[in-house]
C-alpha cells in the first residue's frame, strides 16, 4: 500500500497539537475548580464544561449515518457480487473473533496474576451510582442482541446511529444495485457523491475537537479527587493498565507482522483519532475521521466503507480487554472464586454478549454487569469500579481505535495481495 504523502504543519498548529494542548489546559482547569470551590460548585461546573464535549461528539454523531450508508453502499456496489462480499467480511469476521478472544484472554490473565481485586476494601462504596447500569444490564438478552442486529426500519437505526443496523440494510441495499448494474449506477454515482460531501463535513466539525476534548477532561478533574482516586484504586487501575499496554504491544507487533514498514506509517496516520478518542472516551467519535486516515494511508475506499461499520460493532478490542478484567475483578472483590473453566464460560458469553451493543451508553460496564449476574456475583459490585472507569475508558476507547484501524488495513493489504 502506498502512502499519500501530506504537508506537515508545525506541531502546535496540528489537530494533534491542539488536541494534547486542550487536555492539559483542561486538566488543569478541573484541578484548579475541584480544590477552590465547593463540591456542589464543582459539579455545576462540570455539568456546564461538558457541554462543549457534548456538542462536538453530537456533530460528529449527525455525520455517521449518512457516513456509513452511503459509503457502505457504494463500496459493496463497487465489489460487484456476492462472493467478493462474503470472502471479505468472512476475513473481517474471522479476524475480530481472534481479536476479540486474544483480548478478552489477556484481561483475564493479568486480573488472575495481579489480583487487584483481593483484599478490597468494600466499605463506604456508593451502589445507588450503579443503578443505571444495572437497570440496562437487566434488559441485555437474547432478544435485544437479535434487535440490535436486525433493523425494523433504516430511518429509526440512523435516528438513533444503530450502525450495525444500519450495516445490515446498507449490504441488501448495495447488493440490490449492484446486482441491477447499469440501471442503479446513476444511484451509485450520486452515493458516492454524498460520500464526500460529508467528508467534507467531517474536516469542518473536527476543528472543534480541541474544544470538545477540553470539555470532557475538564468536566472529569472539576469533580474527581485525582490523589484520592489514584490512591484509593492503584491497584486496579495500575493492573489495567499493564493488560492494556500488552495489548498495545500485541497489536502493534501483528501489525509489523502484515503490514512490515508501513505499520509505522499507518500509526502517523492515525495520532489524531487515537488522541480524540482518549479525551473524549468515545471511538464513535473519530469515525469519519479515521475514514479519512484509513484512506489517506492507502487502504481502497471500498474496504474502508465496508469493514469500519462492522468492525465498531465487533471489534472493540479494549472493551474486551475490560470486561473479563473488571468481571473477574469484582469476584475477587467480593471473595468468590472462579475456577478456570468457569472463567472460560465467562470468556466465551462476554464474546458473544458483547457483539452489536457499541452505542449502548457504558456499553462494557452493562455487559460486565449481566454476566456477573449470570454467575451468581453481585451486581452491585459495579459501583466498585465506576469512579475510575472514566479514565479507563480513556484506554479502552483508543484502544478499539487502534484495534479497527489496523484490522482495516490488514484486510486492505489481502485484498490487494489477492
Amino acid at each position: 500500500m502506498e502512502s499519500i504523502q501530506t504537508i506537515k504543519k508545525p506541531f502546535f498548529k496540528s489537530l494533534t497539537g491542539q488536541i494534547l494542548i486542550a487536555m492539559v489546559l483542561g486538566a488543569i482547569l478541573g484541578v484548579v475548580i475541584h480544590n477552590s470551590v465547593t463540591a456542589e460548585a464543582a459539579q455545576e461546573f462540570s455539568n456546564k464544561i461538558k457541554i462543549l464535549a457534548t456538542i462536538f461528539i453530537r456533530l460528529v454523531q449527525m455525520i455517521i449515518s449518512p457516513l456509513v450508508f452511503a459509503t457502505l453502499v457504494v463500496g459493496i456496489a463497487k465489489l460487484g457480487d456476492v462472493k467478493a462480499v462474503g470472502r471479505i467480511g468472512g476475513k473481517a469476521l474471522g479476524w475480530f473473533f481472534t481479536a476479540s478472544f486474544i483480548s478478552l484472554l489477556i484481561g483475564m490473565f493479568y486480573v488472575n496474576v495481579l489480583q487487584p481485586g483481593v483484599g478490597l476494601n468494600l466499605s463506604n462504596v456508593d451502589v445507588t451510582a450503579a443503578s443505571d447500569v444495572t437497570g440496562n444490564a437487566k434488559s441485555l438478552s437474547f432478544n435485544n442482541f437479535i434487535e440490535h442486529i436486525v433493523p425494523k426500519s433504516i430511518f429509526e437505526a440512523m435516528a438513533t446511529n444503530e450502525i450495525l443496523q444500519i450495516v445490515v440494510f446498507s449490504i441488501f441495499f448495495g447488493l440490490a444495485a449492484a446486482s441491477l448494474g447499469e440501471t442503479a449506477k446513476p444511484i451509485v454515482k450520486a452515493m458516492d457523491k454524498i460520500s464526500h460531501i460529508v467528508l467534507k463535513m467531517v474536516n469542518f466539525v473536527m476543528n472543534f475537537a480541541p474544544i470538545g476534548v477540553f470539555g470532557a477532561i475538564a468536566g472529569v478533574f472539576a469533580v474527581r479527587d485525582f490523589n484520592e482516586l489514584a490512591i484509593t484504586y492503584f491497584k486496579f487501575f495500575g493492573s489495567f493498565l499493564v493488560g492494556i499496554a500488552s495489548l498495545w504491544v500485541i497489536l502493534i507487533l501483528v501489525g509489523y507482522f502484515f503490514l512490515g514498514k508501513q505499520m509505522k506509517v499507518l500509526l502517523q496516520h492515525i495520532v489524531s483519532p487515537l488522541i480524540i478518542a482518549f479525551g473524549t472516551t468515545s471511538s464513535e467519535a473519530v469515525f469519519p475521521k479515521l475514514t479519512e486516515e484509513l484512506e489517506k494511508f492507502g487502504v481502497k475506499d471500498k474496504i474502508v466503507s465496508f469493514m469500519l461499520p462492522l468492525g465498531y460493532s465487533f471489534n472493540l478490542d479494549g472493551s474486551m480487554m475490560y470486561m473479563t478484567f473488571a468481571g473477574i475483578f469484582i469476584a475477587q472483590a467480593y471473595g468468590i472464586h472462579l475456577d478456570l473453566p468457569t472463567q472460560f464460560t465467562m470468556l466465551l458469553v462476554l464474546m458473544l454478549t458483547s457483539k452489536g451493543i457499541a452505542g449502548v451508553p457504558r456499553a462494557s460496564l452493562v455487559v460486565v454487569a449481566a454476566s456477573c449476574g449470570m454467575f451468581d456475583i453481585p451486581v452491585e459490585g459495579i459501583a466498585l469500579i465506576l469512579p475510575i472507569d472514566h479514565f479507563c475508558d480513556m484506554f479502552r476507547s483508543a484502544t478499539n481505535v487502534l484495534g479497527n484501524a489496523l484490522a482495516t488495513s490488514v484486510v486492505g493489504k489481502w485484498e490487494e495481495d489477492k
